[in-house]
């Protein structure tokens, strides 16, 4: 059996607390790898959860002003990355559901064969609402997934 050796992982972060593991996790892999890492936010209009950019009704000036924001703590991650040892990263910030943009469209778009991600920040009542991103991923992504658990 030959191992796997992945070249473009994805890690969406969206800054609740299970982020800095998951982040981790994604930088030993990319590492292990030699592997590009491209680094994700999904921003959500009108979003249930905490996280980095929760939209809603917000204007031009607001909107512009939160993507600063998350680009800013995406980039903070890829130096980390990059002091780390990681080859190659880059940060991406997308508007969208988070469940399609992670499992179809940024795969899609940049050919990722590995997502690194953490397993549900919801509570239950989230979760019967709108819906675990994770369990949608881990469905439909086309390619591996790994889910990090939070300590």
């Amino acid at each position: 059996m030959t191992e796997t050796r992945y070249q473009n992982i994805l890690v969406p972060v969206d800054g609740t607390r299970a982020t800095p593991g998951v982040v981790d996790k994604a930088i030993q892999l990319a590492i292990v790898n030699h592997a590009h890492l491209d680094i994700l936010n999904v921003a959500q209009i009108n979003q249930i959860t905490e996280g980095y950019a929760t939209l809603s009704d917000l204007s031009e000036g607001k909107t512009y002003e939160i993507v600063t924001i998350v680009a800013q703590r995406l980039k903070d991650i890829k130096t980390r990355a990059l002091k780390a040892g990681v080859k190659s990263a880059s940060i991406h910030v997308r508007f969208g559901n988070p469940k399609t943009v992670i499992a179809r469209d940024f795969i899609r778009d940049h050919h990722n064969d590995l997502i690194v991600m953490g397993s549900s920040s919801l509570n239950r009542f989230e979760r019967a609402l709108i819906g675990s991103v994770t369990a949608y991923v881990i469905r439909l992504a086309p390619c591996d997934v790994i889910v990090v658990k939070q300590k």
